[in-house]
């Protein structure tokens, strides 16, 4: 028997294709920073030379790479959505193995985002169907584009790693204008749009705005703000206003750079980014930064030193992806009572579920049973990674009695940042006690799952009148 071969080589032609073109660069600029030829770098973008190790470490120190973003895993996010897609009824007869599915994610990723743009169209156009509401596109949306808005706009900030180097510059200086402490923002906002917009502030009742929270009269130049608004809120609400009429531009430039298909996936792509901004101007980059470190990211103290609330702070860890200066890279997820995700950000991998919903064995769904308090878990997903989490419930606004407002927002990190969390503390993080997930019951494979709600799509549901299972929908394995 040969022995194994420790030298194989590694053709990343793809994914360093796609790499130079995410950071916008050219094949001279990234031949430049890479010390190598222009022509050398064509060779490997076209897999006719491997990758070396050289190359490979000039890689992770020119753009603070993670080298693991480079990975073939068959596993990796791209063959994850792919997976799912072919592990619909609809494909089934075509028996597609796993090595294919993991083969075209990485010799052709842009074309296994373009399958699941497709799906995901597909699958928004089926619930139409179903429920009869297919109807006349809205004005300035494009006739041929069945991808959500929202959808769009989540997929593109996560390529994005939720990190805009030119709004955090953008923030950064405004902050210096304002030359205010953390906590002393809203006062240092209201008075800038005083003195240099003209613009005055005022809370009013929520009889006044019984179904918005913030309002912008362009004519009579007042901002009005709903007193239903928390502190934190309120100090939101000005510096998304100060972030449009400051730096409008710069977000509008932002936008269409991003190429959105139509009118409504752009305004939307455009609130997100003023929103990124606006978190910018209440959490500074270097002084966020920081905080969290130095506070172990307990993040209810680092919320209290910058006026926010805890899932301002949760949405901003997700951000701390600066060259340099890089924190815990977080994902992040917020849900309902009924398991609907109503956000999702991630600053590095984790293997959320396109197209269905969370897993109920993941205890982000028990934390409403007890409100205020962060409750943490280890979760190991199907491919035997393991994630540190931590939820806690939250409410955006000063409900009226008798209405329920609470969501719950979820965080987590690989294992291996875990110890730099407070929240694990005292926790054997060496050989700890992890549950396993899994993505939405209609693709997890794992078996005997008590909390099964469906069994999985690609799988023959297996029932006799002889066994009682775990599951209340048993599957053959193969």
């Amino acid at each position: 028997m040969a022995p194994a071969n420790t030298d194989r080589k590694l053709f990343l032609g793809a994914r360093l294709k796609r790499l130079r073109r995410d950071l916008g660069l050219t094949q001279t600029r990234m031949a430049e920073d890479l010390g190598v030829s222009p022509s050398y770098l064509n060779l490997l973008e076209r897999n006719q030379r491997p990758v070396t190790a050289q190359v490979l470490l000039r890689l992770a120190e020119a753009y603070d790479l993670d080298l693991k973003s480079l990975s073939t895993d068959p596993e990796s996010s791209g063959a994850t959505g792919l997976a799912e897609i072919f592990s619909d009824q609809l494909f089934r007869d075509l028996g597609v193995a796993r090595h294919e599915i993991a083969e075209v994610a990485d010799s052709a990723p842009a074309v296994s985002e373009a399958i699941v743009r497709l799906y995901r169209a597909y699958l928004d156009q089926r619930r139409l169907t179903d429920l009869g509401s297919i109807s006349r596109p809205e004005e300035g949306a494009s006739a041929g584009s069945a991808v959500l808005p929202s959808d769009w706009v989540r997929d593109f900030i996560q390529s994005q790693k939720n990190y805009f180097a030119e709004l955090e510059d953008a923030a950064d200086e405004l902050v210096a204008e304002l030359g205010h402490e953390p906590l002393d923002f809203a006062l240092a906002a209201r008075e800038r749009l005083a003195k240099r917009h003209n613009i005055s502030v005022r809370v009013v009742p929520l009889e006044v705005l019984p179904e918005s929270v913030r309002r912008y009269d362009h004519h009579r130049k007042r901002l009005f703000l709903s007193e239903v608004l928390t502190a934190a809120g309120r100090a939101f609400a000005l510096a998304y206003q100060l972030s449009i009429l400051e730096h409008g531009a710069l977000l509008d430039a932002l936008a269409e750079r991003a190429g959105p298909p139509d009118r409504p996936t752009r305004a939307l792509l455009k609130v997100s980014l003023t929103n990124y901004l606006a978190a910018a101007l209440l959490m500074p980059y270097a002084a966020f930064h920081e905080a969290a470190e130095r506070a172990a990211y307990d993040i209810e103290l680092v919320r209290s030193r910058f006026g926010v609330s805890f899932e301002q702070a949760c949405h901003r860890l997700t951000t701390l992806s600066r060259p340099g200066a890089r924190g815990v890279p977080f994902f992040m997820l917020r849900v309902d009572s009924a398991g609907n995700i109503s956000k999702r950000y991630a600053g590095a991998t984790f293997p959320f579920s396109r197209f269905g919903g969370t897993c109920p064995r993941w205890n982000i769904h028990s934390s409403f049973r007890t409100p205020g308090r962060i409750v943490t878990q280890i979760v190991e997903t199907p491919d035997g990674q393991r994630y540190f989490t931590l939820s806690r419930t939250v409410s955006r606004f000063a409900s009226p009695y008798g209405e329920d407002s609470e969501l719950a927002v979820g965080m987590g990190c690989e294992l291996k940042f875990a110890e730099r969390l407070v929240y694990s503390r005292g926790i054997d993080l060496r050989d700890p006690v992890a549950t396993a997930i899994g993505p939405a019951c209609r693709i997890c494979e794992r078996p005997a799952c008590p909390q099964r709600a469906a069994e999985p799509i690609n799988r023959t549901l297996m029932v006799d009148d002889f066994t009682k299972s775990i599951s209340p929908y048993p599957f053959a394995s193969g």
